[in-house]
């Protein structure tokens, strides 16, 4: 008999099952200051997104930007917050549901789990829950398009520190990108179609990405290089040209130089140019959130309406998109493959 830690004694001869892990990056308990200061600190201490070092970054953290930002982050989620709570946690949560449902006849023999990197459900609770259900395979999806180290390799981190105080590590897969997957290039490229249907066709189309630091992409990190081949992957598929497209960087912090061209500053001078009936989409997210609802939905469209634009219109993440909903479903098949499931 081998005692395992968290739960109970694991009996000789118990049924073993493959584990599926969903997570995506995390969203506060609730849009108030009080609950956005430990979300906070605990995202901005993760040295996979800050690169500076710890005693001068964790100086900067807790006597400048813990006292400042969380009051004007819970002002954000305000905006966004719904009935059901957080979008991004409350979205996540049917895709899970849905995709189990999808795959329930194929996997009768898995367990499903979400988490988030940062806040509830965390990775450590989700990965209790596959525990103490005698996993012994378990596959991680962080549903991340496109691969970086500040998120993608962040949830490796955490996954991998946790399993480190496992006695029996069960067999471990680990998708860390999926952009070139055919079926999520389609889903991006349909959603674009329905919106031109509804919406007409724009004068441009703008793919707006979560910036990192430009410092990442010099030293190695390839998601700069994955959003310009998702941007032109989907553009492919669309059949549309170069000029119809341009890819931009959203969401930077601090005083460095992060990924150009800025979504921002980009939006702002497009009515200039005689731009000003644009489409823009965050391929990027996987799950609508704050970045997209409040930044990209409110606040950069004002900046292009000021700057003389007549026509904005935001097209939603994938979300729980039928097509979304497959892609991940047929993702999930084919990483577990030569498993029992």
């Amino acid at each position: 008999m081998v005692k395992y830690v968290g739960e109970k004694n694991y009996q000789h001869g118990s049924h073993e099952k493959t584990g599926v892990l969903i997570t995506n990056l995390g969203t506060p308990d609730a849009p108030t200051s009080k609950a956005l200061k430990p979300y906070l600190k605990e995202f901005l201490s993760d040295q996979r997104v800050i690169e500076i070092p710890k005693l001068i970054w964790q100086i900067i953290l807790n006597l400048v930007i813990l006292q400042i930002r969380p009051r004007r982050s819970a002002a954000s989620y305000k905006k966004i917050w719904t009935d059901e709570g957080s979008p991004l946690l409350h979205i996540s949560k049917k895709q899970v549901r849905l995709v189990e449902e999808r795959l329930k006849k194929e996997f009768p023999n898995t367990v499903f789990s979400l988490a988030m990197r940062y806040g509830n459900p965390s990775i450590h609770s989700a990965l209790d829950k596959l525990h103490k259900q005698q996993v012994r395979r378990l596959l991680v999806l962080p549903l991340y398009p496109q691969y970086c180290a500040a998120t993608t390799g962040s949830t490796f981190d955490a996954v991998s520190s946790i399993l480190q105080k496992w006695r029996w590590i069960p067999e471990l897969r680990f998708i860390n990108q999926y952009f070139e997957e055919n079926l999520f290039i389609k889903a991006i490229g349909d959603s674009i179609k329905k919106a031109e249907k509804n919406k007409g066709k724009p004068q441009k189309i703008i793919f707006s990405y979560h910036g990192i630091p430009k410092k990442y992409l010099l030293e190695g990190d390839p998601y700069h290089c994955f959003c310009l081949k998702t941007s032109r992957l989907v553009r492919e598929y669309l059949n549309y040209k170069e000029e119809d497209i341009i890819t931009t960087f959203q969401s930077r912090f601090g005083t460095q130089e992060w990924l150009q061209p800025y979504t921002d500053e980009t939006l702002k001078k497009l009515p200039k140019e005689g731009i000003k009936n644009i489409h823009i989409l965050s391929p990027g997210f996987s799950a609508d959130c704050l970045e997209t609802l409040e930044e990209l939905q409110e606040e950069n469209k004002e900046y292009f309406m000021k700057a003389g634009g007549e026509s904005y219109y935001y097209i939603p993440c994938l979300n729980d998109n039928p097509e979304h909903i497959e892609m991940i479903s047929l993702l999930i098949s084919k990483h577990t493959k030569g498993w029992k499931v």
